[in-house]
């Protein structure tokens, strides 16, 4: 079984609080592993002759499939039993229909949500058009920035819930690699609110310095927030 690294609450029994988990994530021998010491910083900048609508939807579409396919590589550890929240660290995340209706589930259903969710926006030519001459919608931004944070959600339970079958997959440097390059991207196009990656805040600190960018990025990535992990929050 699984633990995420949640604080229990102190009991009325007397019982101590379970001490957090340490996280394994940032161990200095895991974090130096990368697939490539490219200077994603210039990767993930707009081109001069691009539109930003094309950029964004290009690089959207490339890190959903990333994702989906890092996920896939520990899904068979991901299951009902081991993952009954779908969870990063201290925070708990519950879905969404299209009624506004929460819903509780577990980590592989929630993660089967947000895939299905984006496949059927990214293959949607009225959403992502392809065809020459197509406008992009009026509500394009809006649904990228739906779309990164429920791609952020599923890297931060990977990291914090999966990173040991991770380890021994040998692809912890494939993920650091994808991770780097996507808060990079989601930082420079302020995609995603700051507030919502704090929880994985200590590990971006550590791959986005240490692979030559700035963790102000585009004034977005402040790393000041410990204090905001000491409570269970919802999503």
């Amino acid at each position: 079984v699984f633990i995420f690294c949640r604080k229990s609450k102190g009991k009325p029994n007397g019982k101590k609080p379970a001490p957090e988990e340490k996280k394994l994530y940032l161990e200095p021998e895991y974090t130096k592993s990368r697939i490539t010491d490219f200077e994603f910083k210039e990767l993930v900048m707009l081109p001069r002759e691009i539109d930003l609508n094309e950029w964004l939807a290009s690089n959207t579409t490339t890190f959903f499939h990333h994702i989906n396919l890092q996920y896939s590589t520990i899904s068979e550890f991901c299951t009902g039993e081991s993952c009954q929240t779908m969870a990063a660290c201290n925070t708990q995340y519950y879905w969404y229909d299209e009624r506004g209706k929460k819903i509780k589930c577990t980590a592989p259903q929630y993660v089967d949500f947000v895939m299905s969710s984006v496949q059927k926006l990214v293959t949607d030519e009225d959403v992502f058009p392809t065809k020459y001459g197509k406008e992009f919608p009026n509500s394009f931004e809006s649904l990228v920035k739906k779309i990164c944070k429920y791609l952020f959600h599923v890297l931060a339970h990977i990291y914090s819930s999966h990173f040991k079958e991770t380890l021994a997959l040998e692809l912890h440097g494939h993920l650091n690699t994808l991770y780097t390059h996507f808060i990079l991207f989601i930082r420079e196009f302020n995609l995603v609110d700051p507030k919502e990656t704090t929880i994985m805040d200590d590990l971006t600190e550590v791959l986005c310095s240490s692979s030559g960018s700035s963790s102000n990025g585009s004034g977005n990535g402040s790393s000041n927030s410990a204090g905001a992990q000491n409570h269970v929050k919802e999503r």
